[in-house]
């Protein structure tokens, strides 16, 4: 489905940077979404980083948050869903400030959840032709979360640590809640949307390589995988709530 009324749309669309000392990056994603979706409200959540990339935000005439200190990626994005909330946005797309993430595709994200397919469209680099090179170990985590994720929701998850999203209000509000894990939002959140009768749907985007050192670097591959396990168990064992909650009073 195309986007036919597109500046309505826009005007109600919202784009979310997590942002931590990007300052080499930051005017490029900027300007590749401006380039790419033009017309949509750009936030820059600044997680406490030290360099230039609130000042030139500001000069570039994007919407900047100060996180007082670095509260970690989750956190931040977090943050801007909350933003979303509460000024009434109908639609939302997060994107890395690093680079990482090519600003090309986000009109087809945005047509799947503002065309009613799914309330969450997920970018993934492993739909298509196109390979992505991942760190052999990182690799390895994606393909065990994304099994995991795939046998509970009954339904293949390719990407499961994709940062590049797009939402409906039905998922604003839900990241925006209390059980949204900001720690590592990855296969957990899939399978919490699953719970709280929220659609997802996988669309295949090019993603680059992260020339910053990985989060998944060193003995941090082995804190994630144990973090991501616990949370997704305490996720299962969770009472579901959200279900009703999430579609209450919520247009697509």
């Amino acid at each position: 489905m195309r986007i036919q009324k597109k500046n309505s749309m826009e005007k109600k669309t919202l784009v979310i940077i997590p942002a931590y000392n990007e300052e080499e990056n930051i005017t490029a994603v900027i300007n590749g979404i401006r380039n790419a979706v033009p017309g949509v409200d750009i936030l820059v959540v600044n997680d406490g980083g030290e360099d230039r990339t609130g000042q030139i935000v500001r000069q570039l005439g994007g919407r900047l948050v100060n996180l007082p200190y670095n509260m970690g990626y989750g956190a931040a994005l977090q943050t801007g869903f909350k933003y979303a909330l509460k000024h009434g946005y109908r639609h939302v797309v997060q994107i890395d400030g690093d680079g990482q993430h090519d600003p090309k595709d986000m009109p087809r994200l945005l047509n799947v959840v503002s065309g009613g397919e799914a309330d969450v469209a997920i970018g993934s680099r492993f739909l298509d032709s196109r390979s992505y090179k991942a760190p052999l170990i990182r690799r390895a985590g994606m393909l065990i979360f994304g099994w995991l994720a795939s046998v509970i929701i009954g339904q293949r998850v390719s990407d499961p640590t994709s940062g590049y999203q797009a939402l409906n209000s039905n998922a604003i509000r839900f990241y925006a809640g209390d059980y949204y894990p900001v720690d590592f939002p990855d296969a957990d959140v899939i399978i919490m949307l699953y719970r709280a009768g929220l659609t997802i749907k996988e669309i295949p985007v090019t993603m680059y390589p992260n020339p910053k050192k990985s989060m998944h670097a060193g003995l941090k591959p082995v804190y994630y995988m144990f973090k991501m396990l616990l949370s997704i168990l305490l996720t299962l064992l969770r009472k579901d709530p959200l279900r009703s909650e999430s579609r209450r009073d919520s247009p697509s």
